[in-house]
């Protein structure tokens, strides 16, 4: 299928943005590979265009939040990273060990999901939860690790 009928194109038409093999690499990409730095979809990308520089893909992305496209989220001490789902009121999982990036949906439902006890006169529109936490596969990992018993030595 051209990328000029794809639901990814009219996405990006609806917005009055153009259409380019870029900005349709990177959104398709992403939709596969949620979460994602900007390296992956460099490297994810190259595969696909065979060569796009990693500046093109910064400016793809820009662009693409600007146009509610593409979501970044920044959990801290991690690099940012870019996920297609937008508009919808969900947070994230994050694992301490390998940086997993998993999402949950709203407990609450309504956006924002939390509301402080005093505003202080903002009007709040958006709520950021981080869940941090250690994934299944590294405390598998951690369970099944040989014991380093030094005393033996």
């Amino acid at each position: 299928m051209s990328r000029e009928v794809t639901p990814i194109a009219n996405q990006l038409r609806a917005r009055g943005m153009r259409v380019t093999a870029a900005r349709h690499a990177v959104l398709e990409w992403l939709a596969d590979n949620p979460h994602a730095t900007v390296e992956h979809v460099h490297d994810g990308i190259r595969q696909r265009l065979g060569s796009i520089s990693k500046q093109a893909v910064y400016d793809v992305l820009k662009a693409c939040l600007e146009a509610d496209l593409v979501q970044q989220i920044k959990p801290a001490g991690h690099p940012a990273r870019f996920e297609r789902r937008t508009g919808d009121n969900h947070h994230h999982l994050v694992c301490r060990r390998c940086g997993r990036i998993e999402d949950v949906d709203c407990a609450v439902g309504a956006r924002p999901c939390l509301n402080p006890d005093h505003d202080h006169g903002f009007e709040v529109d958006e709520a950021e939860v981080m869940y941090w936490g250690i994934c299944g596969a590294c405390r598998t990992a951690a369970t099944n690790a040989p014991e380093d018993d030094h005393s033996r030595q």
